[in-house]
């Protein structure tokens, strides 16, 4: 279904332009609300991550939806998957997040969550977009919505967290470094962690608004490394700005990312005796992931970009365990949605259970080398479709000759042409996705 204002994941874009204006927002809020009072609800609840225009915008949803005549509960700063568990505990109709994931701090963007801590079906998003383009009236003076902040959120979504491994698991002994990208997890990832019994050492816990993902964070895991290495930790831990990515660093410095996080966290439940069927990735996915999970005796296939792709496969297939590359990892029986801590506390439970450090873990694993190359789109033009594109693709595919895969595709939330290329060879991967990239390039 054709959608003109919502993306892959919401709708995003640099503050103060497009949709991401405080009228707008405003606007968008009375949409939200007018659609969920024909349907007889009224209650939502937002939260936000730590950019500065998160306050401007909490103020304009507050607002627009008053004055459909919908009650609002103010979470504050969350991690996204933390606000999609309070929309289902605290019963609300949907639930609004104010983020820009791991986007710089000038860009933010609005998720909406259903009652049950899903994405929005394409259809409810599709009466928004039809509501928001009507004259915006406000109910009358008794029928405006109440706001009121939930005090004990953070605590909420604390021990939500903690309850997704056994009771009687513990990280003692582990020294573990988070890195909370001066984001949503700053006030919550090291209160989950300490409380389960490892020594935290923290970065990135003090936002300013203007911080986020700067240079720290899952996007840029080399603060992280340097840290992990200079602490002599066993691991390091990097979330994103709103908190539904994860990818990690072992005691030697060496970047693990999602595909090997989801392969340890497949092989912990296997382990528990879980009937998993299989796994689902995605096109980005490493083929090194697919034979490692199909050698563990599962099913293993592959979504379009996005999680709410992985989601949708998932369910289909009935498949507990889906994500990315990036570190966006759904363990559909533990939580509804990505989550970044919860995914890393199913990777330290295996740990703390087999005794294994993290490098120890990923060894069933062999990732094949990849290249991706990210090309800046100006204008409307799509250089995917120009014949010099094409041709270069063709090229590619036919030196890589059955032995790797070459994929591009226009990113879902910036406007970037990712280019990406696999194979056996890393000198040829970077050679020949260097060359496709120039190509793309060309044709702008």
């Amino acid at each position: 279904m054709a959608r003109k204002y919502f993306g892959t994941d919401g709708i995003r874009g640099r503050v103060g332009e497009g949709m991401m204006t405080a009228d707008q927002v405003l606007k968008l809020g009375w949409a939200v609300g007018r659609v969920l009072a024909s349907q007889g609800e009224r209650l939502v609840v937002i939260g936000k991550d730590t950019r500065i225009s998160g306050y401007m915008f909490e103020s304009a949803l507050e607002a627009g939806l008053s004055a459909a005549g919908v009650n609002v509960r103010l979470l504050g700063p969350m991690p996204t998957p933390g606000i999609a568990y309070l929309t289902r505990t605290l019963r609300a109709s949907a639930g609004i997040v104010i983020s820009a994931s791991h986007n710089p701090y000038y860009d933010n963007g609005l998720k909406f969550f259903s009652a049950q801590g899903t994405k929005l079906p394409d259809e409810v998003e599709q009466r928004i977009e039809t509501m928001f383009e009507a004259t915006m009236e406000t109910v009358d003076s008794a029928e405006l919505g109440k706001a009121e902040r939930v005090k004990d959120a953070y605590g909420r979504y604390i021990e939500a967290c903690k309850a997704t491994i056994p009771v009687g698991t513990r990280f003692s002994g582990m020294k573990i470094v988070l890195d909370c990208a001066h984001g949503a997890t700053y006030h919550i990832a090291p209160s989950v962690f300490l409380e389960l019994g490892a020594k935290v050492i923290t970065i990135g816990d003090a936002p300013d608004g203007l911080n986020i993902n700067a240079e720290i964070g899952s996007t840029a895991p080399e603060a992280l490394r340097q840290k992990v290495l200079a602490e002599k930790a066993d691991l390091g831990i990097a979330f994103d700005g709103d908190g539904d990515r994860v990818v990690m660093v072992d005691a030697s410095g060496h970047l693990v990312d999602g595909d090997e996080l989801l392969y340890i966290i497949a092989c912990s439940r296997q382990r528990s005796g879980v009937p998993l069927g299989g796994v689902v990735g995605t096109q980005m996915s490493n083929m090194g992931m697919e034979l490692a999970i199909r050698a563990l005796g599962l099913e293993f296939e592959r979504a379009a970009v996005g999680d709410r792709y992985v989601l949708e496969c998932q369910k289909q297939r009935n498949w507990v365990l889906g994500g990315e590359s990036s570190g966006h990892i759904i363990c559909l029986d533990r939580t509804t949605t990505g989550d970044g801590i919860v995914s890393a506390l199913q990777v330290l439970e295996h740990l703390a259970d087999t005794g294994q450090g993290l490098h120890q873990a990923c060894a069933g694993m062999q990732k094949m080398p990849q290249c991706m190359i990210n090309v800046k789109l100006s204008g409307d033009g799509n250089p995917l479709q120009a014949e010099q594109v094409k041709a270069a693709v063709a090229e590619a595919e036919k030196i890589l000759n059955g032995q790797g895969r070459v994929l591009l595709r226009p990113s879902g939330t910036e406007p970037l042409v990712r280019v990406m290329v696999e194979g056996n060879s890393e000198s040829l991967v970077n050679e020949l996705s260097q060359s496709i990239a120039s190509s793309v390039r060309s044709a702008l």
